[in-house]
């Protein structure tokens, strides 16, 4: 049987039909609405975003007109984008990202950067072993790997899901030769063994309980919890990794850790009551707060 001809609408060119979505997301308060509609436009049709404009005057076929209504009902609904077209980049790397885990963050770059700072250092120019804890879809260790593959890199995650997600992602980069995933809650899979790493990085939770029914629906309505929720005061993994990790570090490894905009002061203290660290600083990201705290073992 041959197959149908597909049934196009004439009046839903890509120009007329992004102007359109455009206008229903700001008139729904949606974040960057013409961005939006372009992203979502161009995963329906299986295009890049300037190919829109290149084929502006081209009308849709019924089918995907179907799929991209469907597409910004759920955007109304407020599931961010990134779930939607299973897709986020970071570091100029394509990540595959699901609901298993968080959707990396710009400022989350500070914190690779940071890192990639002390990589360059003289002490580091021999192969090191760098070591994340929470890696999520693997964002931080695969930018890492990527820009100094001369390292060993090593990545756990509490959820399975979330290191074969990650492991996925590597396979993508081709850097899952590179990067030993585990499965583990923080550093429990290490018990008993002391001194592994050169360098222990983590994107910790640390929102505070209370406050996370009050961020943005895209983010308490989707996001894992798991992956926000810090305790009563935010700061319940991040004590637990500062307090722990020495025990995993070599003499003067680093522990860089990506933290909430107004834990300097109880981060700081944390790492000070410890003893076990110095040369403690911060970094700012991008808009400015103290996002990064890195230190080394004494």
């Amino acid at each position: 049987m041959q197959n149908q001809p597909k049934v196009t609408d004439p009046d839903w060119t890509i120009i007329k039909i992004l102007q359109w979505t455009t206008s229903y997301f700001r008139s729904n308060v949606i974040d960057s609405p013409r961005s939006t509609a372009e992203i979502l436009l161009a995963h329906t049709l299986g295009l890049k975003r300037i190919d829109l404009y290149l084929r502006y005057d081209q009308p849709l076929v019924r089918s995907e007109l179907d799929c991209f209504r469907a597409l910004i009902k759920r955007r109304i609904n407020r599931e961010p984008v990134a779930y939607i077209v299973g897709l986020k980049e970071f570091w100029n790397i394509e990540l595959t990202v699901t609901r298993e885990v968080l959707i990396p963050r710009p400022e989350t770059e500070c914190l690779v950067e940071e890192a990639l700072s002390a990589l360059s250092k003289e002490s580091f120019y021999s192969p090191k072993r760098v070591l994340e804890v929470g890696t999520g879809s693997g964002a931080i260790i695969l930018a890492l790997a990527s820009e100094r593959p001369e390292h060993n890199y090593f990545a756990s995650d509490i959820s399975v899901k979330a290191v074969l997600l990650a492991l996925k992602n590597a396979e993508k980069q081709r850097l899952d030769k590179k990067i030993c995933f585990f499965c583990g809650n923080w550093f429990l899979p290490l018990k008993g063994k002391d001194r592994l790493f050169d360098m222990v990085l983590s994107n910790p939770p640390y929102i505070r309980k209370d406050d996370i029914n009050s961020l943005q629906p895209e983010i308490s309505r989707f996001e894992p919890l798991v992956a926000l929720d810090g305790g009563e005061d935010g700061l319940f993994q991040i004590r637990n990794i500062i307090n722990s990790v020495h025990r995993f570090l070599n003499s003067k490894g680093y522990l860089i850790i990506e933290i909430g905009h107004d834990q300097k002061e109880a981060v700081y203290k944390v790492a000070e009551e410890t003893g076990c660290y110095q040369d403690v600083y911060f970094r700012k990201d991008y808009s400015g707060f103290d996002r990064i705290i890195c230190m080394q073992k004494r």
